[in-house]
Parts: C-alpha cells; structure tokens; sequence
C-alpha cells in the first residue's frame, strides 16, 4: 500500500506503447505509490472503479496521445501523453453514484508494464473485485482512500458533485491546435488507425500506414471543406439538421438483449430540431455510420455525470447504448475516447419490425398497374 508523498521517489516508465500491444495492469500498491497527496499522477486521477484491474492483462486498444473537450464550447482537441486506453476497460461508475456513461479510462504507462507479445493466453491476474463503493476507515490518510475521497466534493450541496477523469480533463491535458501536423504523424505511428488486418511483413505495414495517412488527409479534407463552410455559412459535410421546433417522442420500452435496427439517415433527421437534437440529445454526424445497421441493445441509460459540473444528470427519458456503437472520431480529428453513441428510441425499430424489401415482381405489378390507369 502506498503512502503519500512516495511519487517523489517514484521514476515515470515511459514505454511507448503502440495499439495492438499486451499489457499488464500493475498491482495495487505499485499504482498507490506513484499517485500524489490529491490520488493523481501528473494531474491524471486514479478512480476507484480501476481498482478492479489491477494485476490483470489487457491489449492496448489506442495511445491516448489526443481527446476530444466535449463540455466546452468550441469543442477543441487536448494533448496528453504516455497515456493509453485498454481494450473494453470501461468505468462502472461503482464510485461515482452509479453512473452509466461507460467512459473509456485513460491509463498512465507507469501503471502498466509489457508482456511476452507471443502470450496466447490473456491472464485475468486476482479474481478479486475492489468495489468502488467501499470506504476506508475514519482517520486513515493512506493515498487508496485519499483516492477514494476524491471521486466526490465537500461542497454542501443538496446533491453531490463528482470528480472523474471526465471532468477533471483539463487538469491533466493541455490545448492541441487542429494544425499541429505532429498529432497526425503520431495517428498513423501509433496503430491507432490501423485495420489490424497486416501481418509482420514490411510491404503490409507499409501499405496499412499508406492506408492510415489517406484516411488523415480524407479527415483533414472534410475539416478543411467544413471550416469554409463556417465562414461563407454554407452546409457542412455530412449534414444533419432537422426542421422541426418541437420534437416527438417515441417509447419502445427496448430491454438489454433485444436486437433493433438504426433507422435510416432521412427517418432520423425527420424527429430533429435545427440543432440536430431530439428533446435536447444530440444526433451526431459520427452517427451516420450505423444508419440500416442491426445491433443488440446494451442497456437503458438513465443517469450519467455531467462533465460540465459533476453533477448527476437523470434523464426524463432513458437513452439507449448499443453493442460495439461507439464514436470512432472520423469527423473529430480522430479522438479514441470512443464515447458511447446515446441513441433515442425514436431513432430505433425492434428487429422484428423491419419492414420486408419490395421484391421485384411487385414493383413490376405496380408498373403495368399504372400504365393501366
């Protein structure tokens, strides 16, 4: 277990780490001795719902090299470095009232170390679950519930606000402008735009960072078109934007399990207001892509923290996340926060309610009917 002020004597490991690459998560005390009097390395926190993780092996699944600042308006891009994000480790929100957001956890490289890259089996490491809930002991002043205590402020406050690596972003990230070429290089470099369908040999590696610098400049393209746009206020590119002053509500009453279908890109536009919002959520462009695809759904969301202020959002009516839909950052400058895409039921149909493609004959039917007439 480790005591405050150990960081002091604690070296940073930098181990540049590329996607694709096997890590494990270091023990718990190893963690604890890294983090300062406030639970945080170099202003990143530490949150009980990492706990869990320790001890266990994980693929990298990006280098947190960027992020998006969604709370803030301009949306912009922040730096961090030796950061990464693991594959599937999501938040809980066991130590965050319950939150449902599901955020992808940035994780210190000094957290980590490398493993055998020919490991063929992945380790889960303890079986022991830390839950984020529990507390320490009154008077105990170890770095584990200084960390603990963290996640909440001491505000009197009718309703508590809390602290994550959310919205705590801007403490540990700093401003990146979009015309910084070196985050494009480090896209490309560090696997995180890559198909992962090359093998070891250099003419596939060299074709899939051929392949991996054409999508950045598709990227840079549309944000180009799009900043030309802004200023002679002509369309962006892809556009959605609704009409309407009121928006409708659908209930479905969709359950974790039930497969839907994404309706299409014009079904959907037709329930969006002039911000592209459906009573106040967001239909974004980096939602295009799922349009006529079928998933699963993953949960109902009825309560996330707000990043803006901490404090606890209920929803009048739940969002729905899906199976594998998550934002890929194509038209944010390649982001790999990979933020859970909150879909409307409105936006949705039950598999069991697509409608049947017309088949060929009929549309012939319909055709000598006409002329008929």
């Amino acid at each position: 277990m480790g005591s405050i002020g150990s960081m002091t004597t604690q070296k940073q490991t930098v181990l540049g780490l590329r996607a694709g690459e096997m890590v494990e998560v270091r023990t718990q005390g190893e963690i604890l001795s890294t983090l300062d009097e406030h639970g945080r390395f170099e202003n990143l926190p530490f949150m009980p719902e990492m706990l869990q993780f320790c001890g266990k092996r994980f693929r990298v699944s990006a280098r947190a090299d960027k992020t998006c600042d969604p709370a803030h308006i301009p949306w912009s891009l922040r730096r961090l470095t030796n950061s990464v994000h693991l594959d599937a480790v999501r938040c809980d929100g066991a130590g965050h009232g319950g939150c449902e957001a599901g955020c992808l956890m940035f994780w210190k490289e000094a957290w980590l170390r490398r493993v055998d890259p020919n490991l063929t089996q992945i380790e889960t490491g303890s079986e022991r679950r830390v839950s984020g809930i529990q507390g320490c002991a009154s008077g105990n002043g170890s770095t584990e519930c200084i960390m603990r205590g963290a996640c909440t402020t001491s505000e009197a406050d009718p309703e508590p606000r809390y602290s994550c690596q959310a919205t705590e972003l801007r403490t540990f990230t700093s401003h990146l402008p979009w015309w910084d070429v070196r985050q494009y290089v480090r896209d490309v470099t560090s696997g995180n735009l890559s198909s992962g369908l090359s093998g070891h040999s250099l003419p596939e590696r060299f074709l899939e960072m051929i392949l991996s610098a054409t999508r950045v400049f598709q990227g840079l393209l549309i944000s180009f078109f799009n900043s030309v746009q802004r200023k002679r206020r002509g369309v962006p590119f892809p556009l959605v934007e609704g009409e309407l002053s009121k928006t409708p509500l659908e209930v479905l009453n969709l359950q974790p399990g039930e497969l839907v279908q994404v309706k299409s890109r014009e079904e959907i536009v037709a329930t969006l207001d002039t911000r592209s919002c459906n009573r106040g959520l967001l239909f974004d462009a980096e939602m295009l892509r799922w349009c006529g695809g079928i998933y699963r759904v993953l949960r109902r969301v009825h309560h996330i923290v707000d990043e803006k202020n901490g404090r606890m959002l209920h929803m009048k009516n739940p969002c729905i996340v899906l199976e594998g839909v998550w934002c890929r950052g194509d038209y944010h400058k390649f982001c790999q926060k990979a933020i859970w895409h909150y879909w409307r039921e409105n936006w949705l149909r039950r598999a069991g309610d697509i409608p049947m493609p017309a088949r060929p004959e009929d549309a012939q039917a319909e055709e000598c009917e006409s002329c008929v007439r």
